[in-house]
């Protein structure tokens, strides 16, 4: 549910950009270039040289988002804005795109804004990024839905503020229906199970047979990493292990989005 919820976040976050660059090329260059958000089109070669920029985002929402484009394409686009005067400058491609992208950055900040608060966003160039792990949303062309234009990838913060934004003293659930938060007051007492989780490891069956007396399982969290707060497996808070009058307990540090959203959604 929580990897659903932030794709669909993630994907409304995309079309408001991907539409916000059209518009920019349209206005720059005169001509269309529609991008759509697409589940699954295959990337372009990796062979191909990428320009990458990285979005960096402050105020109602908070994180960090990476655009690539690809070679040949980003000539194209240059002299597309150019109005066709020739062949670019080395360095003159990126700069045209990076102010496209910077205009669609600003324009899909104020798209959104109703919906997550007002916030900016700060394009710079970047190179040489590699993005394991994280949330990568494709937009292509409408005519050529198989072949993704730009790869657009998400990191863990911005997905958190996505997922779990409020607007207007309400939640928006995944279905995007609105939800006050008021209604909560009707079930305060609920009791609710939660669990603290120090770690945890994949083992083969042939270790879990071998587990005796005595055996010892390493965890993939460090001693000094913190401890996490889970409500029905999901992630709800972060903290540090303590002792209070001889049981463990949890000194809060960190809520990595709104408690009633995993309540609402």
């Amino acid at each position: 549910m929580e990897h659903e919820t932030n794709k669909v976040a993630a994907r409304a976050f995309a079309a408001a950009f991907g539409n916000a660059i059209s518009e920019s090329i349209r206005q720059a260059s005169g001509s269309a270039w529609p991008l759509d958000v697409m589940d699954a089109p295959e990337p372009p070669s990796r062979r191909a040289q990428t320009v990458q920029f990285s979005l960096k985002i402050d105020g109602g929402l908070r994180g960090e988002c990476f655009a690539e484009f690809y070679e040949p394409q980003v000539s194209e686009l240059a002299a597309k804005l150019a109005g066709g005067k020739g062949e670019a400058s080395e360095g003159e491609p990126v700069k045209s795109l990076e102010t496209v992208v910077s205009s669609a950055a600003g324009a899909a900040g104020a798209s959104l804004a109703s919906r997550y608060g007002e916030f900016s966003i700060h394009v710079e160039a970047v190179s040489g990024l590699a993005f394991g792990g994280m949330l990568v949303v494709p937009l292509a062309s409408p005519d050529n839905p198989a072949q993704a234009n730009v790869l657009l990838y998400f990191n863990g913060e911005l997905l958190d503020a996505l997922s779990s934004t409020a607007a207007g003293g309400r939640e928006v659930d995944t279905a995007g229906r609105s939800v006050h938060a008021g209604n909560l007051k009707l079930v305060m007492d609920v009791e609710l199970n939660v669990s603290l989780r120090f770690g945890q490891r994949q083992l083969p069956l042939r270790e879990v047979l071998e587990l005796g007396s005595g055996s010892v399982v390493e965890l993939d969290r460090m001693v000094d990493e913190p401890v996490e707060l889970l409500l029905d497996g999901k992630l709800i808070a972060r903290g540090e292990a303590v002792i209070v009058d001889g049981n463990y307990g949890l000194r809060v540090t960190e809520i990595p989005q709104a408690m009633e959203t995993h309540l609402l959604g």
